[in-house]
């Protein structure tokens, strides 16, 4: 024993020191920045090192934020925080696997959304709103500036496709382009996140006026060269958005639950209106060949709903394209699909019915306490989760993404931040 001892203490002291250090302000930001700038750049990371070394990547964030949230684990806010519809629906993923038609995909596959999940939860625990937004914007300036360069590169210089990372080389033609995102409409939907962060960086002079101009003209000019319809759409409901919550942030309290009636009557105003004239949409976005895609996608997907229509055929996240029945469900040229191309379907068929309530409850309630917040709350900075959010629903209507990846670990920490501030179970004494 007396041998043992000398030999336990340094480790121990090595353990702390390392603990300690990965609790500091320095540490939790990087890592922050090289988390979002692994999951909203996955395609390009998978593409480089392949799915083993993508994991292994996934694993050791999520061990360093472990550490990191531990270390200062005395002075982080856990007392009704965590929001149960995210819990519940995160639970249900995993009751999923016992009535899986796939068990070995559906275990694979929740533990990759729980590790996104915990990431999430990471960046809503151990930094602070402010902190995540800078982080955000320093990571999309990355992933943007990058992007076009080797679009510059590909379309411009060599006149070639970077076909590993799936970049077409159609910049000098004037897009779509895909960057570093894979596609044109997750370029479009990282573009138009870097647009409400650049701007909520700039109005709480987080970055300069230089950096404000130049990081703007950056998200521009690849949304327009994304030419992703889905994201033309969320940027108009997005304006619209912005509008409203300046004239409700600054009208007297007293007016604010009628201006909020009669903005919830406009809203369902224009989604009806949006509906009756959405062929006249689609077509003046040019988006008509994508919505042919997705509607032949979707009717195979509603064959194969109703042999497991309450409780799904089990959580896969994106999907192996090798397996039952993915690979029945196939785009235009034959080869199958590996999403389907709206949150949706998408839930249904994995998770059924139970699961499509459970995300629209969880996405509901995320959103309305942080819209609240926002229309309230004095700090500019407030606005950022409600507008996120609006975006994540509005893609979600055409694309899966909050069900895997990037996304899904964005929707886990504003609906995180959103209950830090309107969770009921604030006001319950902690036990």
């Amino acid at each position: 024993m007396s041998q043992a001892a000398p030999v336990r203490d340094p480790l121990r002291r090595y353990l702390s020191a390392w603990i300690g250090f990965s609790a500091g302000g320095t540490f939790s930001q990087a890592l922050t920045v090289a988390i979002l700038l692994y999951a909203l750049g996955i395609h390009t990371v998978r593409a480089l090192i392949g799915w083993p070394g993508s994991i292994a990547v996934l694993a050791t964030l999520v061990v360093l934020a472990g550490l990191s949230l531990f270390g200062a684990r005395n002075r982080i806010e856990w007392h009704g925080i965590l929001p149960v519809s995210v819990l519940a629906l995160f639970a249900y993923f995993v009751v999923s696997i016992f009535w899986s038609q796939y068990t070995w995909v559906s275990i694979g596959g929740v533990f990759y959304a729980l590790a996104f999940g915990s990431l999430g939860m990471y960046l809503a625990l151990g930094r602070d709103l402010v902190q995540v937004i800078r982080a955000t914007g320093d990571t999309l300036r990355i992933l943007l500036t990058v992007s076009l360069s080797l679009e510059v590169l590909s379309g411009i210089l060599i006149d070639q496709p970077i076909s590993f990372l799936g970049i077409q080389g159609n910049l000098a033609n004037g897009g779509p382009i895909q960057g570093v995102a894979g596609t044109r409409n997750y370029l479009g939907f990282l573009a138009a996140l870097a647009l409400i962060t650049f701007a909520v960086e700039w109005f709480t002079r987080s970055i300069t006026l230089g950096v404000g101009v130049a990081s703007g003209v950056l998200a521009l000019l690849t949304l327009f060269f994304a030419s992703s319809p889905v994201t033309s759409i969320a940027v108009l409901v997005l304006v619209v958005a912005a509008i409203a919550l300046r004239f409700l942030r600054q009208s007297p309290p007293e007016r604010r639950a009628l201006m909020q009636g009669i903005l919830a009557f406009l809203v369902v105003l224009g989604v009806v209106l949006a509906y009756v004239g959405r062929h006249r949409l689609i077509a003046a976005l040019g988006a008509t060949s994508d919505l042919e895609v997705r509607l032949a996608l979707w009717t195979r997907i509603r064959e194969l709903i109703p042999f497991h229509s309450l409780v799904g055929w089990g959580f896969a996240g994106q999907w192996p394209t090798d397996v039952f029945p993915f690979f029945l469900l196939t785009g235009p040229t034959g080869r199958a699909s590996e999403t389907g191309l709206g949150a949706f379907f998408d839930t249904w068929l994995q998770v059924g019915l139970v699961g499509v309530v459970m995300l629209l409850a969880a996405g509901a309630l995320a959103f309305t306490r942080s819209w609240l917040t926002a229309s309230t709350h004095p700090i500019v900075a407030y606005t950022w989760p409600a507008l996120v959010l609006l975006l994540i629903a509005v893609t979600a209507s055409a694309e899966s993404y909050p069900l895997f990846e990037g996304t899904l670990l964005l929707f886990v920490a504003i609906a995180t931040i959103s209950a830090r501030k309107r969770s009921w179970r604030r006001h319950l004494t902690p036990s």
